[in-house]
């Protein structure tokens, strides 16, 4: 049967996005990254930019803390896990690492507290519950409200195990990630919490610890001493899609737009 002009055209065009499907349809290669939510925002923006020039690639970023990342990087439930520990526990062995960042441990209050200034004595002590009232570090007579990460948080066992002897008070108030620890000290004028040094604004008040701000500098000359790495990991049969967005991390333009969001460049 003969076809008409219509059908002709329809036949035609038809084969044509066969044509463009096969030749040009390649599936994007899916990258999920999970773990540290300290790092997550960062890893949203490095992954941003490069699929802008890397259309091939699909990277998702999911949180869930420091001992998801290493646990769902093993399982192969995401191909890279972010972790920003101290001390990577002894099953991330089996996997690759690469130190991507710096980050200083800020010590927060409400901007309304008047105190700038802790020892680190002073911060085990307030975490631990045997300070409980401002006027006992040189504030105002107000009770204080302790606030900390979650078990199994990089910023936690970061932080618990530079200051040292922490067994966190039964009154503590539990958050599930930096921004939450940060929103709920700018709320509270008689809170205090540590976020990663990326996180500090307006909103919060970072003191000094020992005598030493959380800033770049005091970080980089080691006067300041609540300082972790931020790992990447992989496993060491990663995709060569996995490979390049590390590569791509690390090279100038990843170090400079980590530096810029906040966090202190790797090397």
């Amino acid at each position: 049967m003969k076809l008409n002009n219509l059908q002709k055209i329809y036949s035609v065009a038809g084969l044509v996005a066969l044509t463009l499907v096969a030749g040009c349809g390649k599936a994007r290669e899916g990258i999920t990254m999970a773990g540290s939510t300290a790092f997550q925002p960062f890893a949203e923006k490095l992954a941003e930019q490069y699929m802008m020039t890397h259309s091939e690639v699909s990277i998702t970023v999911q949180g869930g803390g420091s001992a998801l990342g290493v646990q769902t990087t093993l399982s192969g439930t995401a191909q890279i896990g972010m972790a920003d520990l101290v001390k990577l526990p002894a099953e991330a062995d089996a996997l690759k690492s690469l130190i991507v960042a710096r980050d200083g441990i800020a010590i927060v209050v409400n901007p309304a507290n008047a105190l700038t200034a802790l020892t680190q004595d002073q911060v085990r002590d307030i975490f631990n519950g045997k300070i409980s009232n401002w006027k006992e570090v040189g504030g105002a007579d107000h009770p204080i409200a302790v606030v900390s990460r979650e078990a199994g948080s990089g910023t936690r066992s970061s932080f618990e195990q530079i200051v040292g002897n922490v067994k966190l008070t039964d009154t503590a108030l539990i958050q599930n990630a930096n921004g939450t620890v940060r929103e709920t000290v700018a709320k509270d004028a008689n809170a205090i919490g540590y976020v990663s040094h990326g996180l500090i604004s307006e909103r919060i008040k970072a003191l000094t610890v020992d005598g030493a701000a959380c800033t770049e500098e005091a970080i980089m000359s080691g006067a300041y001493k609540l300082v972790r790495p931020i790992f990447l990991l992989e496993k060491a049969d990663a995709s060569p899609a996995c490979n390049a967005f590390l590569a791509y991390v690390l090279s100038p333009e990843g170090q400079e737009l980590i530096h810029k969001n906040g966090l202190i460049r790797a090397k």
